[in-house]
């Protein structure tokens, strides 16, 4: 099994491709250890000291390590975890535990909440999977787009402009009624 890394705009993130898929659909985010529990790949990968972060997505997964560690001591740790995940057959999410989906949202703006999600599909997130990381929409308010960043987009130094000169232009001027993005922790 060869496994290739590559970097993200964030320094403490790194985007590991196994060259198989890691998750059928979707997306999962594990901020923390204690939220790796549906996930065998993801509890393998904390087992690794200095992991602070660990997302999913369909064919990568993105490692976002803590400031006291460099990557050269923990690179080659966390593919051997990622190998010894693969060669013990099971499954990198147990259950139903990935989603990776926007929030719903009805009411009377639900027309323009549903033209935000089709151009977060298809326009945004598939250039943010790029970088090792995934948007979703999380709620639509007077005007205000919220959205969660997760993976290498969570805590990347870029992620501001990304929002706010990316995303929020590109909202704004298809959809009128959006007028800023701002950005959620769940």
């Amino acid at each position: 099994m060869f496994i290739q890394t590559e970097s993200t705009p964030n320094p403490a993130t790194l985007k590991f491709l196994p060259g198989q898929a890691v998750l059928d659909a979707g997306t999962a985010d594990f901020p923390s250890q204690d939220s790796a529990g549906a996930s065998p790949l993801a509890q393998r990968i904390f087992a690794v000291e200095g992991v602070a972060g660990v997302f999913l997505g369909t064919d990568f997964v993105t490692v976002t390590k803590a400031e006291t560690v460099a990557w050269e001591h923990l690179k080659p740790s966390i593919l051997g975890a990622v190998m010894e995940h693969y060669q013990s057959g099971q499954p990198a999410i147990a259950g139903d535990a990935g989603s990776g989906g926007h929030a719903e949202h009805d009411g009377e703006d639900s027309g323009i909440v549903n033209q935000i999600k089709e151009l977060l599909d298809t326009r945004v997130r598939p250039a943010v999977a790029q970088d090792g990381g995934d948007i979703t929409f999380h709620g639509f308010e007077r005007g205000v787009v919220y959205l969660h960043m997760q993976g290498a987009c969570a805590g990347c130094p870029s992620s501001t402009l990304t929002l706010k000169m990316g995303i929020e232009n590109l909202l704004r001027h298809f959809i009128p009624e959006v007028t800023e993005v701002r950005p959620v922790a769940v």
